[in-house]
């Protein structure tokens, strides 16, 4: 009984989706059950769907998983079934984000781990070029950096627009103590402090220039000029 109603639900949230406009429409029907429950949040829709046959890499019109429209919405419990019924933690969408990246970037660090220990492909890169501790450190995300590094990301790795992860914590934030401690967590795992942005510009000129003083000064430290 408990099956058929969170079956039920699947279908309902389906239905809804495919009358408002807003639901996946280029997945078979029990691929856009997944998804749309997966997007929802509905565990228990979910592992019906799966049961009965969905694709669980099945991809919606944006090029979204179930696993990626999860993840979107942070639904870690979702994201966990999934993973463990070994949804591709590195498929990308239309976007070139993937789970893990999208993870990383938005700090979602509980489906970010979940990622990391199932296969997460660290060299990967999203739209700009970046991988997954570019962005986050640009929003500031500290446990989503220090994971990121442990996890043996490329600290140094430049991304499209020419810039490191470290010029992104100085250049996007605000140089506020999250900051502070994420350049000093760069530092540590070996970041170069003398690699200048695309127009020559180092990340100690940055940090003048904004006139972020902490980080000035663990910059210095660390010798850069």
């Amino acid at each position: 009984m408990k099956q058929l109603a969170a079956f039920a639900s699947a279908m309902g949230l389906l239905l809804m989706g495919v009358l408002t406009g807003s639901g996946p429409s280029q997945a078979a029907p029990r691929d856009r059950v997944l998804i749309v429950a997966a997007e929802r949040g509905d565990v228990e829709a979910v592992r019906v769907a799966l049961r009965e046959g969905a694709a669980i890499d099945a991809r919606d019109e944006r090029g979204r998983t179930a696993l990626l429209a999860a993840v979107h919405k942070n639904h870690v419990a979702v994201a966990k079934v999934l993973i463990e019924s070994g949804a591709d933690v590195n498929a990308k969408d239309a976007l070139k984000d993937s789970p893990y990246l999208y993870a990383g970037a938005r700090g979602h660090l509980e489906i970010l781990r979940l990622t990391l220990a199932h296969g997460a492909d660290l060299k990967s890169t999203n739209r700009y070029g970046g991988t997954a501790l570019i962005p986050a450190c640009e929003r500031g995300h500290v446990e989503t950096v220090k994971t990121l590094i442990e996890a043996g990301v490329d600290v140094n790795h430049v991304n499209n627009l020419g810039w490191t992860a470290l010029l992104e914590a100085i250049m996007l934030g605000n140089g506020g103590p999250q900051y502070v401690e994420i350049v000093r967590l760069l530092i540590a795992a070996k970041a170069d402090v003398k690699l200048a942005d695309g127009e020559g510009v180092t990340p100690l000129q940055h940090a003048r220039q904004r006139g972020y003083r902490e980080i000035e000064q663990l910059l210095v430290a660390a010798g850069a000029a």
